[in-house]
């Protein structure tokens, strides 16, 4: 059984907007992406610079950031939490299970805080 603890106080309804919101913000940015691509076949440094220094261009990005994080994290949640039990590893599994979603956690953080100082250049 997932306890409160490893769920970190989130429901299943909760998880499942985030993860359809999600993955709207995502496929919207895919969409003009790929619409800018075909849109701009000769793409130069310049006009890419351009696109990616408008505060809307940098605000997108950053959503869209968020959104893989929010999207990843809710999915290897998922995962741990069905494959790493009790039931299939042992009585050590809430403990392995922890270390790994700590894991997640950190990597998650570092990602999304790299992202950012790409963007802003913080």
């Amino acid at each position: 059984m997932v306890t409160t603890v490893t769920s970190l106080g989130r429901s299943g309804l909760s998880d499942w907007m985030i993860q359809r919101i999600s993955a709207w913000i995502m496929t919207a940015y895919l969409m003009f992406m790929v619409g800018y691509f075909i849109g701009n076949p000769d793409l130069t440094y310049a006009q890419w610079a351009e696109l990616n220094s408008g505060l809307a261009m940098r605000m997108f990005s950053l959503a869209t950031i968020l959104a893989i994080a929010a999207h990843a994290w809710i999915g290897m949640w998922c995962v741990l939490t069905d494959y790493i039990t009790v039931r299939l590893i042992g009585p050590k599994a809430t403990a392995i299970r922890i270390f790994f979603q700590l894991g997640m956690i950190a990597i998650t953080l570092l990602y999304v805080v790299w992202a950012i100082d790409i963007l802003w250049g913080i």
